[in-house]
């Protein structure tokens, strides 16, 4: 794809960046990401994913919009209330840059569809707030050697990795199995900063842009946390682990599971 005069100008400011540039501009116009949820972490890295040129981004939500899903899902608003997340999402996005293809999938991940959805797009970005869907994305990536970008956030704390299965630590090198049901309090139980989905949305669509730029480091084999009172960010090594049990030398789950639900709502 050759860039035209409109999108010349729209993306200038990214085009002079060094390691980007008109062909790196295309590369981006030519990839495919698919985000899981249109919730919190979704929300911001959709819009600036959008925004920055991706030229296809699936969305993958089954909830409706909701009053108290404004605090902090900025793809969404007041007049939008009671519309699919996925049409709301495809909107928002498209009034911003018309550029940009957005696949809506209106529909709750199982182990059924997963594998049929992910096989078209290069990268997963995971934005739910369920462990159940966490897993079984992780595990769908890992089987299906795609690349993805794992984000997660709790009243003022976040985090964020990526994984490129194959090379690096896994979801499960880190968590090997989903907490009982009920251990973990929910964002709807505990509560969330919106600035704290915010800032690891954005997060997530910068190792994307990254991944896709093929420029950068990446936080492969490397937690990302950040912690909104003290306005402080560290790093944690998060090396493979040789006895995972999806990735590691003797796998143990070598299918997908579908673990009972975790909390009742999507999308932080």
């Amino acid at each position: 794809m050759q860039l035209n005069e409109n999108q010349i100008e729209r993306y200038s400011r990214q085009i002079l960046l060094p390691n980007i540039g008109g062909k790196g501009q295309e590369r981006l116009l030519n990839a495919k990401v698919l985000i899981i949820g249109a919730g919190g972490l979704g929300s911001p890295c959709a819009l600036y994913l959008g925004a920055a040129g991706v030229g296809t981004i699936g969305i993958v939500d089954s909830d409706s919009v909701e009053l108290n899903n404004l605090q902090r899902q900025i793809l969404h608003s007041s007049s939008t209330i009671g519309e699919s997340k996925v049409k709301s999402g495809q909107e928002r996005i498209q009034s911003i840059n018309p550029d940009v293809k957005v696949v809506p999938h209106q529909l709750r991940l199982t182990s059924d569809n997963i594998m049929e959805l992910i096989k078209d797009y290069e990268i997963v970005v995971d934005g739910s707030d369920n462990f159940p869907t966490r897993y079984l994305v992780n595990d769908a990536c890992i089987f299906s050697q795609k690349p993805l970008v794992h984000g997660g956030i709790l009243r003022y704390d976040g985090q964020s990795f990526t994984i490129l299965p194959g090379e690096s630590a896994c979801f499960r090198c880190l968590f090997p199995e989903p907490p009982p049901p009920g251990s973990v309090p929910s964002c709807q139980q505990a509560g969330i900063l919106g600035v704290v989905a915010g800032i690891i949305g954005t997060i997530q669509a910068n190792e994307v842009l990254k991944y896709i730029l093929q420029t950068g480091e990446l936080l492969k084999n490397r937690l990302l946390i950040f912690n909104a009172l003290k306005a402080s960010f560290r790093s944690v090594s998060i090396p493979h682990n040789s006895h995972c049990p999806v990735c590691g030398d003797k796998p143990e789950i070598t299918s997908l599971i579908d673990y009972e639900l975790f909390c009742n709502t999507r999308g932080n």
